[in-house]
């Protein structure tokens, strides 16, 4: 499951990085309060890639994704991406458990 979601996050990183460039040209926001907001949330994607086995991790990706749907107010093309990105985000943690369970079984029956 980490390396399912750590990929997912690191394509976030990169999203918000260009997200914020467009949003430079199209919102009426500040260079600095874009790039402040930008900032926080690709530095919260690195962080997360080291959270995603401890406690609260994975909420906090989902708190990030909805941040990620609702920067569709700056950049309309965000809520198209921040509902892609959701999707993964999910697909990620339900077959990063499968895995996970699958692997413990076999591990289970090469011991036994």
């Amino acid at each position: 499951m980490r390396t399912l979601c750590s990929s997912t996050l690191i394509g976030e990183f990169f999203v918000i990085g260009f997200a914020g460039l467009v949003a430079m040209q199209l919102s009426d926001h500040s260079t600095a309060t874009v790039w402040t907001v930008c900032g926080i949330a690709m530095a919260l994607c690195l962080l997360l890639c080291g959270m995603i086995g401890r406690r609260g991790g994975l909420e906090l990706g989902w708190a990030l994704q909805g941040g990620l749907i609702l920067s569709g107010f700056v950049v309309p093309t965000m809520f198209f991406l921040g509902a892609v990105f959701a999707g993964l985000w999910w697909a990620s943690i339900h077959f990063g458990r499968k895995i996970e369970e699958a692997k413990a079984r076999f591990a289970a029956a090469q011991a036994g």
